[in-house]
Protein backbone atom coordinates (compact mmCIF):
# COMPACT_ATOMS: atom_id res chain seq x y z
CA UNK A 1 0.00 0.00 0.00
CA UNK A 2 1.82 3.25 -1.00
CA UNK A 3 2.66 5.85 1.76
CA UNK A 4 -0.42 8.63 1.84
CA UNK A 5 2.59 11.12 1.30
CA UNK A 6 3.02 9.36 -2.41
CA UNK A 7 -0.37 9.45 -3.01
CA UNK A 8 -1.01 13.35 -2.52
CA UNK A 9 2.01 14.07 -5.00
CA UNK A 10 0.01 11.49 -7.54
CA UNK A 11 -3.21 13.55 -7.12
CA UNK A 12 -1.34 16.47 -7.21
CA UNK A 13 0.47 15.51 -10.14
CA UNK A 14 -3.14 13.68 -11.26
CA UNK A 15 -4.64 17.79 -11.68
CA UNK A 16 -1.93 18.94 -13.60
CA UNK A 17 -2.80 16.37 -16.53
CA UNK A 18 -0.78 13.77 -15.46
CA UNK A 19 -1.99 10.65 -17.18
CA UNK A 20 0.37 8.23 -15.79
CA UNK A 21 -0.17 9.19 -12.69
CA UNK A 22 -4.16 9.22 -12.86
CA UNK A 23 -3.38 5.58 -14.07
CA UNK A 24 -1.11 4.93 -10.96
CA UNK A 25 -3.99 6.45 -8.90
CA UNK A 26 -6.28 3.87 -10.20
CA UNK A 27 -4.14 0.92 -10.27
CA UNK A 28 -3.51 1.45 -6.48
CA UNK A 29 -6.64 2.05 -5.86
CA UNK A 30 -8.88 -0.30 -7.77
CA UNK A 31 -9.07 -3.26 -5.48
CA UNK A 32 -9.50 -1.39 -2.31
CA UNK A 33 -12.48 0.46 -3.58
CA UNK A 34 -13.90 -2.44 -4.98
CA UNK A 35 -13.36 -4.26 -2.04
CA UNK A 36 -15.12 -1.35 -0.13
CA UNK A 37 -17.94 -1.25 -2.79
CA UNK A 38 -18.84 -5.42 -1.65
CA UNK A 39 -19.49 -4.01 1.75
CA UNK A 40 -22.90 -2.36 0.30
CA UNK A 41 -23.86 -4.71 -2.50
CA UNK A 42 -23.05 -8.06 -3.83
CA UNK A 43 -23.41 -6.60 -7.37
CA UNK A 44 -19.82 -6.77 -9.15
CA UNK A 45 -21.03 -5.10 -11.93
CA UNK A 46 -22.57 -2.52 -10.19
CA UNK A 47 -19.44 -1.82 -8.41
CA UNK A 48 -16.87 -1.78 -10.93
CA UNK A 49 -19.07 0.59 -13.05
CA UNK A 50 -18.74 2.86 -10.14
CA UNK A 51 -15.19 2.46 -9.63
CA UNK A 52 -14.85 3.08 -13.39
CA UNK A 53 -17.68 6.27 -12.84
CA UNK A 54 -15.34 7.76 -10.19
CA UNK A 55 -12.43 7.56 -11.50
CA UNK A 56 -14.30 8.87 -15.05
CA UNK A 57 -15.42 12.07 -12.41
CA UNK A 58 -12.13 12.56 -11.73
CA UNK A 59 -10.43 12.87 -15.07
CA UNK A 60 -13.11 14.95 -16.65
CA UNK A 61 -13.32 17.36 -13.62
CA UNK A 62 -9.70 17.38 -12.59
CA UNK A 63 -9.29 20.57 -12.62
CA UNK A 64 -11.51 21.79 -10.16
CA UNK A 65 -10.60 19.06 -7.65
CA UNK A 66 -9.96 20.39 -4.17
CA UNK A 67 -6.44 19.32 -2.44
CA UNK A 68 -7.96 16.77 0.19
CA UNK A 69 -6.22 15.77 2.70
CA UNK A 70 -6.33 12.20 2.53
CA UNK A 71 -6.73 10.85 -0.95
CA UNK A 72 -8.11 7.45 0.47
CA UNK A 73 -10.88 9.21 2.45
CA UNK A 74 -11.92 11.11 -0.70
CA UNK A 75 -12.16 7.83 -2.95
CA UNK A 76 -13.92 6.16 -0.26
CA UNK A 77 -16.71 8.86 0.40
CA UNK A 78 -16.92 9.23 -3.27
CA UNK A 79 -17.26 5.24 -4.47
CA UNK A 80 -20.00 5.52 -1.22
CA UNK A 81 -21.93 8.33 -2.72
CA UNK A 82 -21.91 6.71 -6.34
CA UNK A 83 -22.68 3.49 -4.91
CA UNK A 84 -26.02 4.69 -2.89
CA UNK A 85 -26.95 6.81 -5.69
CA UNK A 86 -26.62 3.92 -8.11
CA UNK A 87 -28.77 1.40 -5.83
CA UNK A 88 -31.24 3.93 -5.33
CA UNK A 89 -31.46 4.47 -9.23
CA UNK A 90 -31.99 0.87 -9.23
CA UNK A 91 -34.37 0.43 -7.03
CA UNK A 92 -36.72 2.41 -8.42
CA UNK A 93 -36.58 0.51 -11.50
CA UNK A 94 -36.28 -3.06 -10.01
CA UNK A 95 -37.41 -4.45 -6.71
CA UNK A 96 -34.38 -4.64 -4.76
CA UNK A 97 -33.97 -6.95 -1.59
CA UNK A 98 -33.17 -4.76 1.06
CA UNK A 99 -31.12 -7.46 2.73
CA UNK A 100 -29.26 -7.95 -0.17
CA UNK A 101 -28.55 -4.05 -0.81
CA UNK A 102 -27.32 -3.52 2.57
CA UNK A 103 -25.36 -6.76 3.34
CA UNK A 104 -22.22 -6.04 4.37
CA UNK A 105 -19.40 -8.71 4.64
CA UNK A 106 -16.20 -8.28 7.00
CA UNK A 107 -13.29 -9.31 4.57
CA UNK A 108 -10.55 -11.47 6.46
CA UNK A 109 -8.35 -11.58 3.40
CA UNK A 110 -5.44 -9.63 4.36
CA UNK A 111 -5.22 -11.17 7.65
CA UNK A 112 -3.39 -14.50 7.82
CA UNK A 113 -4.70 -17.06 10.13
CA UNK A 114 -2.60 -19.55 11.98
CA UNK A 115 -3.84 -22.29 14.33
CA UNK A 116 -7.28 -23.67 14.67
CA UNK A 117 -7.93 -21.66 17.47
CA UNK A 118 -7.24 -18.04 15.91
CA UNK A 119 -9.60 -19.73 12.71
CA UNK A 120 -12.49 -20.60 15.40
CA UNK A 121 -12.10 -17.17 16.98
CA UNK A 122 -12.42 -15.40 13.24
CA UNK A 123 -14.93 -17.40 12.42
CA UNK A 124 -16.83 -16.13 15.82
CA UNK A 125 -16.04 -12.43 14.82
CA UNK A 126 -17.04 -12.77 11.53
CA UNK A 127 -20.79 -14.02 12.69
CA UNK A 128 -20.77 -11.68 15.80
CA UNK A 129 -20.13 -8.73 13.10
CA UNK A 130 -21.99 -10.15 10.03
CA UNK A 131 -25.14 -9.83 12.85
CA UNK A 132 -25.02 -6.18 13.71
CA UNK A 133 -26.97 -3.74 11.42
CA UNK A 134 -25.33 -2.40 8.78
CA UNK A 135 -24.21 0.69 9.51
CA UNK A 136 -22.17 -0.67 12.49
CA UNK A 137 -20.75 -2.98 10.28
CA UNK A 138 -19.27 -0.56 7.94
CA UNK A 139 -17.94 1.82 10.58
CA UNK A 140 -15.97 -1.21 12.23
CA UNK A 141 -14.79 -2.04 8.77
CA UNK A 142 -13.34 1.35 8.35
CA UNK A 143 -11.61 1.77 12.15
CA UNK A 144 -10.53 -1.76 12.05
CA UNK A 145 -9.66 -2.82 8.98
CA UNK A 146 -9.39 0.40 7.28
CA UNK A 147 -7.64 2.65 9.84
CA UNK A 148 -9.42 5.47 9.43
CA UNK A 149 -9.64 7.95 11.99
CA UNK A 150 -12.97 8.80 13.15
CA UNK A 151 -13.18 12.40 11.79
CA UNK A 152 -12.52 10.49 7.87
CA UNK A 153 -14.74 8.06 8.94
CA UNK A 154 -17.59 10.89 9.79
CA UNK A 155 -16.47 12.32 6.76
CA UNK A 156 -17.23 9.45 4.87
CA UNK A 157 -20.32 8.28 6.43
CA UNK A 158 -21.64 11.47 6.38
CA UNK A 159 -22.55 11.90 10.43
CA UNK A 160 -20.52 14.04 12.88
CA UNK A 161 -17.55 12.89 15.13
CA UNK A 162 -19.09 12.52 17.80
CA UNK A 163 -22.13 9.86 16.45
CA UNK A 164 -18.86 7.93 14.81
CA UNK A 165 -17.62 7.65 18.42
CA UNK A 166 -21.22 7.03 19.77
CA UNK A 167 -21.79 4.40 16.79
CA UNK A 168 -18.52 2.33 17.29
CA UNK A 169 -19.29 2.27 21.10
CA UNK A 170 -22.58 1.28 20.38
CA UNK A 171 -21.05 -1.62 17.81
CA UNK A 172 -18.37 -2.90 20.14
CA UNK A 173 -21.18 -3.17 23.07
CA UNK A 174 -23.58 -5.11 20.58
CA UNK A 175 -20.25 -7.41 19.38
CA UNK A 176 -19.55 -7.94 23.42
CA UNK A 177 -23.12 -8.79 24.02
CA UNK A 178 -23.28 -10.98 21.02
CA UNK A 179 -19.75 -12.87 21.21
CA UNK A 180 -20.56 -13.75 24.89
CA UNK A 181 -23.69 -15.03 23.81
CA UNK A 182 -21.94 -17.08 21.12
CA UNK A 183 -19.59 -18.47 23.73
CA UNK A 184 -22.01 -19.43 26.25
CA UNK A 185 -23.57 -21.19 23.48
CA UNK A 186 -20.71 -23.31 23.10
CA UNK A 187 -20.33 -22.15 19.72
Amino acid sequence: MPLPEETLRLWQLFKQDDWQAYKELYNQNFKLLTNYGHKFTRDGALIEDAVQDLFVRLWTSRATLGHPLSVKNYLYKALRSIIFRKLQVRSRFTSVDEGEVLTFEVSFDQTVIEGEEEKALQHKMKAVIGTLPPRQQEIVFLRFYEGFSYSEIADIMDITVASAYKLLYKALHNMEGLFKGQSSDGN
